[in-house]
């Protein structure tokens, strides 16, 4: 399983990274903000996106939303702090999957994972 995790904070990229790995997922693509992932994303196949919603350059809701416009249904799974509902409909409108709120534990992750994809 390759996942591409995009978050414009090095700290929780590397958290995430750790909470993967520790579901058994290793094969993971860093990205440091939207604009970064989406090319990242045209260049290479994912198995499933992690996006932080507040990013520079390109939020993760405008990443969202040009993956769905590329026709593309990779499982994505919006990991922020922006937890009002307005937000998460939003979020779901635009293609989000599913939605986990920072702080998170591993095992919360891996309970988003197996909605999508068979974790090892």
């Amino acid at each position: 399983m390759k996942v591409l995790v995009a978050d414009d904070s090095g700290v929780m990229r590397k958290i995430i990274s750790r909470s993967l790995n520790a579901v058994g997922v290793t094969d993971i693509v860093e990205a440091t903000d939207g604009q970064d992932a989406i090319q990242k994303f045209i260049d290479d196949t994912f198995d499933m996106i992690l996006t932080d919603w507040n990013m520079p350059n390109k939020s993760g809701l405008e990443l969202v939303t040009e993956i769905r416009a590329l026709g593309s249904s990779v499982p994505i799974i919006m990991i922020t702090t922006e937890a009002q509902k307005s937000q998460v409909i939003a979020a779901i409108q635009a293609g989000v999957n599913d939605y986990l709120t920072k702080p998170f534990e591993a095992e919360d992750l891996r309970a988003k994972l197996d909605k999508f994809v068979v974790v090892p």
